[in-house]
């Protein structure tokens, strides 16, 4: 597995196919993150996609499976992309046999409310939901173009252990603009990242190409029930530690003052249905659930 992109989730697939044997080799941006990576015991190189180095793609082709996982920049659209022609050339010799796009929920934009899935016509809304959209298509066309399987993969929001709300309630830090920005919607869908690792793959054992999946749970719930709950967990758990100036009380206080707008519940049934994925997380209180049984107590002093 190659994987362009090895963050959150990059790190998490690949730590996962190590265990069952595979060889998986990853980008990142810094020098830093590039031996944090060969610490954990990863193939690491650093990839600026405006100045790539040839001998990366080179690598690349040598490998079967390829995941992107690379946002797309304002004003650039898919930054990899920019190299679509060498891509061609040196993927249609290579070895590559299955490629996936991470993509996001994202570019249905505001339904207002409904239930979509795959079919639905998207109409994003944002210059970064409409880049993941054109991204989509052009990775599409591009493994069209070189004969290999590809699928997109719609995210809904990922969380998971260090990245949940948990973890940020417990950094009882004042919530940042876009988190607050969040509050305001009626449905947000989301998904653990061992979920996401299950419908990838599942979608290796079964590829089919040009496909679409959501990869989102059952539960589109609203984040300010969502933080109740976390909050709920913390002080459960840790009973007398939150500081009554924390980011819960902020979000508590953007109940009353968000205006809701009606957003999209995102259907699952493709992954359950077509890749036979049971997950493992089907609601975010099972997630958040198992995220704070594995933390040791943040509030221990020696």
């Amino acid at each position: 597995m190659f994987i362009l992109g090895m963050g959150f989730v990059g790190k998490f697939l690949a730590a996962d196919l190590k265990k069952h044997g595979w060889q998986v080799t990853g980008t990142c941006t810094s020098t830093s993150r590039k031996k944090k990576l060969e610490e954990i015991g990863f193939n690491a190189h650093i990839f600026d996609a405006n100045e790539p180095l040839h001998e990366v793609f080179d690598i690349m082709k040598f490998h079967s499976h390829l995941l992107i996982s690379v946002p797309p920049v304002l004003g650039v659209g898919d930054p990899v992309l920019q190299h679509k022609e060498l891509l061609k050339e040196i993927l249609t010799d290579g070895n590559l046999q299955w490629l996936g796009y991470l993509s996001s929920t994202s570019v249905y934009g505001n339904c207002g409310g409904a239930w979509v899935d795959e079919e639905y016509q998207p109409s994003p809304t944002t210059e970064l939901a409409k880049a993941r959209l054109a991204a989509e298509e052009e990775w599409l066309q591009l493994a069209c173009d070189v004969r290999v399987t590809a699928q997109i993969f719609r995210l809904g929001g990922i969380y998971g252990p260090g990245r949940s709300a948990v973890d940020t309630i417990l950094r009882q830090e004042p919530l940042s603009k876009g988190q607050k920005m969040r509050f305001s919607r009626h449905y947000t869908s989301r998904i653990h990242v061992a979920d996401i690792c299950q419908a990838l793959k599942a979608s290796i054992q079964r590829p089919s190409p040009g496909k679409i999946y959501n990869v989102v749970d059952d539960d589109p719930a609203p984040r300010e029930q969502v933080f109740k709950f976390a909050k709920n967990l913390v002080e459960k758990k840790w009973p007398g530690h939150l500081n009554s100036n924390n980011s819960a009380e902020d979000a508590d206080s953007l109940i009353l003052q968000g205006i809701s707008r009606g957003e999209k519940r995102v259907s699952n049934k493709r992954i359950k249905t077509e890749l036979d994925v049971t997950l493992l997380y089907p609601t975010y209180e099972s997630g958040l659930q198992s995220i704070i049984k594995c933390m040791q107590n943040p509030f221990y002093e020696s």
